[in-house]
């Protein structure tokens, strides 16, 4: 089922006395399609509006202005019931005194008109949803003899149960420890692509999101970001915002400007730029983007190494960082190229951003290697 919003837009009246006159703007005019049968992660720091996003498609909440639709119907004024959704909430949302099975069936019971079921057709459905989550051991327990993990399963199997055209999960792993949250959201991938559901899932961890959805949706204060796959948002991302937001280790900014057709930081020429005008601009390079020489063209000041197995971490100090240390990931065997308190490096160009220093908004200018012959001067 593809889900379109136009327009989408919800502004919250303002609370307390002095701010009852000030309204919040959670939803900023959202436009953009979720293709049918993807899995599209909503992604931003808490309280961007992914949450209040997810709310709107559910029926939960009423916008405030814009349109929904499921392919080609609207359903914005449609209550939540008559949808066709299932949602998957950050507590679960268990009733306790009931069975797993019991849970998984309880929406079923509420089916009426041509939908309602009898109970060998409830109990057959119950067990499809149950295997299909991996928890068929599990129907007469209570969710208190669970597992965080083996609970969020029931609540994927609830969800599932309706045979829903659409899927809604609202940080539905944010309850479970490191462990756990893998496996759950590398199941929670096989589930929708074996189901082929249209999957909203709604996270503020930038792993989770890369790691299993097709799309991603950046948000901030309401504003979409960017939309692209999970490499393409990484590799070339819209803005410094979605830079910073997105990698691990993060991305390192320093402060440079460009100079007769050339990128500096401090003192260093780092790279070639196709770019005439000389202007101040916000230099971003990924992690890995760093390349240990001995007669490269960035001087940091080397702090200490952290070996991770096949790749270390070197930590390294530029007076241009607007951090305090620059994270380098690099191979183990270029460890001998590490100089007594100095860390060399030229740049990769394509692990290079450039962006506006006054609105973050990306630079495309093209970046290349110094060439050699080019007196630096």
């Amino acid at each position: 089922m593809e889900i379109g919003l136009q327009h989408l837009t919800k502004v919250f009246p303002g609370k307390g006395r002095k701010n009852k006159n000030k309204e919040v703007v959670a939803v900023d005019d959202f436009n953009f399609v979720i293709p049918d049968g993807k899995l599209v992660g909503l992604l931003g720091p808490s309280g961007c509006g992914k949450s209040t996003t997810l709310n709107m498609i559910s029926g939960l909440l009423k916008p405030s202005a814009g349109k929904i639709f499921f392919g080609d119907k609207e359903v914005t004024c449609l209550p939540p019931e008559e949808r066709g959704v299932g949602m998957v909430f950050q507590n679960y949302a268990l009733y306790p005194h009931m069975s797993v099975e019991q849970n998984i069936r309880f929406p079923l019971e509420n089916l009426k008109g041509d939908q309602k079921l009898d109970p060998n057709q409830m109990k057959e459905r119950v067990e499809e949803a149950a295997k299909l989550v991996k928890i068929e051991g599990l129907l007469d327990r209570k969710p208190g003899e669970l597992s965080g993990g083996q609970q969020q399963r029931v609540a994927i199997a609830r969800a599932l149960v309706k045979l829903p055209r659409v899927l809604l999960l609202d940080e539905p792993l944010s309850n479970l420890d490191a462990r756990l949250r893998l496996q759950t959201r590398e199941e929670i991938r096989r589930i929708q692509q074996k189901t082929g559901i249209t999957t909203v899932f709604v996270t503020h961890d930038q792993d989770e999101a890369m790691s299993i959805s097709d799309l991603i949706v950046v948000m901030k204060d309401g504003v979409l970001q960017q939309i692209d796959s999970p490499q393409n948002v990484y590799d070339d991302p819209a803005n410094q915002f979605v830079a910073q937001f997105l990698g691990t280790p993060p991305i390192t900014l320093y402060d440079g400007r460009i100079e007769q057709g050339k990128l500096w930081i401090g003192n260093d020429a780092v790279l070639d730029v196709d770019q005439k005008q000389d202007q101040n601009v916000v230099i971003g390079v990924r992690p890995e983007g760093y390349i240990l020489k001995e007669n490269g063209h960035l001087h940091n000041e080397f702090v200490r190494t952290e070996v991770m197995g096949r790749d270390m971490s070197v930590l390294s100090k530029n007076t241009a960082c607007q951090a305090p240390f620059v994270r380098s990931i690099l191979s183990t065997e270029h460890l001998h190229l590490l100089q007594d308190n100095q860390a060399v490096f030229d740049l990769k160009p394509h692990k290079v951003f450039l962006f506006d220093v006054n609105d973050g908004q990306r630079l495309r200018y093209a970046l290349s290697a110094i060439a050699e012959s080019r007196d630096l001067e």
